[in-house]
C-alpha cells in the first residue's frame, strides 16, 4: 500500500494507515493545503471558486465528498462536475472564471488507487514551485478554516462533458463533413470509467457509428486500465469481429488515447501524437512540436518533413506545456497517447485527439493500418534497474553523461543520449531507488540490445 506526495498532487491506495495510504484524513489534509494555497494567492478576493470532477473509480464519490466539504470549510465555493474527465475539468476552470481545480483520479492506475490532481486558474497543472508551497502547507498543517457565516457554497453542474464536446466541434481543423462522409464504424473501450460517457457522445456528435465495450461508468475496470497492448486483447478481437474501421481506447480519466487498427493490431500509443501532429502540421503548413525526452523520434521526423522544428522537454505534462509555450508550438504532448492542442487548451485531451485523428483519417481516405504504415517505424524498450538506497543515482547518471560526452547528450531530465539510429534515456525515480531505462531503435531487437548494453555498463559502475 502506498501514498505518494509530489508537486503535482497526492496519490495512493485507498485504506490502511494514515500517512501511509490515501485515507480520508490524508485526502482532507491535502485538500486543505491546496485550498489554503489558493486562498493565500487570492487574498484580495471576496469569493474564491474551485472546480472539482472525478473519474468513475469506486472510491471517487467518497474522496470527492471529503475534498468538497474541506474546501467549503475553508470558505471556498465549490463547483462539482461529478463524473467527468481530466480535460473537461481543465477547460471548465477558465469558463467558470474559477481560481483552481482538482481532478479526483489516479489516471491509469488500478482501481485501488485514487489521487488529487491540482490545477491553477488557467486549468493547467501547477508549477513545481507552487506544488512545493502546497507540500509545505500540508506538512505544517497551516490551515485557517472559515467561521460558520463564511462557509463556501456548493453547486453541482452536470453538463460540462456536453459543453466540452461542443468546444471540440468548434475547432477549425475538426472536419465534421469529412468524418460524416467517411461513415466510420468504431469500437470504444471506456474501461468502465468516464471515457464511456464522453467518447461515445463525441462520436455520436460526429455521426460516427459507435460500438461500446466497457463503457458503463461503474469503476469496475475489466482489465488493467493502462492502455497498453497486453491489456487490449478484448477490443482488438471485437474490432475484427465487427469489421470496424478502428478501435479507440482511453484511460479512466480520458487524457491518454490509444488506437487499434482494423486488423486488430496496435496503432501504437507513441503514434497517436505523430498522426495528430501530421494532420495539424499539414493543414497549418508547418509549425513547431514538442514531446518529452522519452517519446518517439517519429514526431521529430514528421515535424521536419513539414518544415517545422521539434523540441524535447523534461518528462511531465507541466514541462511539456511550458516548452510548448516557449517555442510557440502548434501541437505537442507525450508519447503515452497524450495530445495537447493549444488551439483548444494546454492539457492532454483524448476528445481533441479523437476528433483530430478521425479528421486526418477521413481526409487521407485510407485505412488506419495504411496510415500507421506511412510513418517512420521505431521500436521502444522500457526497463529499469533496482538499486539500494545507499547508491548515489545522480553520480551514476553523471558518469554515463561524461562517458558519452562526444554524442548528442541531453541532461535536462536524467541523461538522454542520441545516437545516429537509436537513443537511450536514463531517468531516476523520485519515489524509489530505481533508474528507468527507455530505448528506441529501428527494430525491437536493437532497442532491447541497447537497453541490455547500458544495464551492463551501469552495473559495472555500481
Amino acid at each position: 500500500m502506498t501514498l505518494i506526495k509530489s508537486i503535482s498532487g497526492i496519490r495512493g491506495t485507498i485504506g490502511g494507515n494514515t500517512g501511509d495510504n490515501l485515507t480520508p484524513v490524508d485526502a482532507v489534509k491535502f485538500a486543505a493545503a491546496y485550498g489554503t494555497f489558493i486562498k493565500n494567492k487570492n487574498s484580495e478576493k471576496e469569493t474564491i471558486k474551485i472546480v472539482i470532477g472525478r473519474d468513475a473509480r469506486i472510491s471517487g464519490k467518497m474522496i470527492s465528498g471529503l475534498v468538497s466539504d474541506t474546501l467549503i470549510g475553508l470558505g471556498i465555493d465549490v463547483i462539482d462536475l461529478g463524473l467527468s474527465t481530466t480535460p473537461t475539468v481543465e477547460i471548465t476552470v477558465p469558463i467558470e472564471n474559477a481560481d483552481g481545480g482538482i481532478i479526483l483520479t489516479a489516471s491509469h492506475n488500478p482501481k485501488q488507487w485514487n489521487a488529487l490532481k491540482l490545477l491553477n486558474e488557467k486549468g493547467e497543472f501547477l508549477s513545481g514551485q507552487d506544488g512545493e508551497k502546497i507540500l509545505e502547507i500540508a506538512e505544517k498543517e497551516d490551515f485557517n478554516f472559515a467561521e460558520v457565516d463564511d462557509l463556501g457554497v456548493y453547486r453541482k453542474k452536470k453538463n460540462y462533458i456536453k459543453k466540452h464536446i461542443k468546444e471540440v466541434l468548434k475547432l477549425p481543423l475538426v472536419d465534421k463533413k469529412a468524418i460524416k462522409k467517411a461513415k466510420f464504424k468504431v469500437v470504444v473501450d471506456g474501461v468502465n470509467s468516464t471515457g464511456g460517457i464522453a467518447i461515445p457522445a463525441l462520436l455520436k456528435a460526429l455521426n460516427v457509428k459507435c460500438i461500446e465495450l466497457y463503457c458503463e461508468p461503474n469503476g469496475e475496470f475489466p482489465h488493467n486500465p493502462e492502455p497498453l497492448k497486453e491489456h487490449l486483447t478484448d477490443i482488438s478481437k471485437l474490432v475484427v469481429k465487427k469489421k470496424a474501421d478502428l478501435g479507440i481506447v482511453v484511460d479512466p480519466d480520458v487524457d491518454r488515447l490509444a488506437l487499434i487498427c482494423e486488423d486488430g493490431s496496435m496503432f501504437g500509443e507513441e503514434y497517436t501524437l505523430v498522426a495528430c501532429a501530421d494532420y495539424v502540421l499539414s493543414k497549418n503548413k508547418g509549425g513547431n512540436t514538442v514531446s518529452n525526452l522519452s517519446s518517439s523520434r517519429a514526431l521529430r521526423d514528421i515535424t521536419e518533413i513539414h518544415g517545422g522544428t521539434y523540441t524535447a522537454s523534461a518528462v511531465g505534462e507541466v514541462n511539456v506545456v511550458q516548452m510548448m509555450k516557449d517555442t510557440n508550438t502548434v501541437i505537442g504532448g507525450e508519447g503515452n497517447g497524450g495530445i495537447i492542442y493549444p488551439e483548444s487548451h494546454y492539457g492532454r485531451d483524448s476528445l481533441v485527439g479523437v476528433a483530430l485523428f478521425l479528421s486526418h483519417l477521413a481526409n487521407k481516405k485510407i485505412s488506419c493500418k495504411k496510415l500507421r504504415e506511412s510513418y517512420p517505424s521505431y521500436f521502444m524498450s522500457k526497463n529499469k534497474i533496482q538499486l539500494t538506497p545507499q547508491i548515489d543515482v545522480d553520480k551514476i547518471l553523471a558518469t554515463m553523461a561524461d562517458k558519452y560526452k562526444n554524442e548528442d547528450v541531453n541532461t535536462i531530465d536524467g541523461v538522454k543520449i542520441d545516437f545516429a539510429q537509436e537513443w537511450i534515456h536514463l531517468r531516476k525515480s523520485n519515489t524509489e531507488p530505481i533508474i528507468r531505462i527507455y530505448t528506441e531503435a529501428k527494430s525491437q531487437e536493437k532497442a532491447d540490445d541497447l537497453a541490455k548494453r547500458f544495464i551492463k555498463e551501469i552495473k559495472e559502475i555500481i
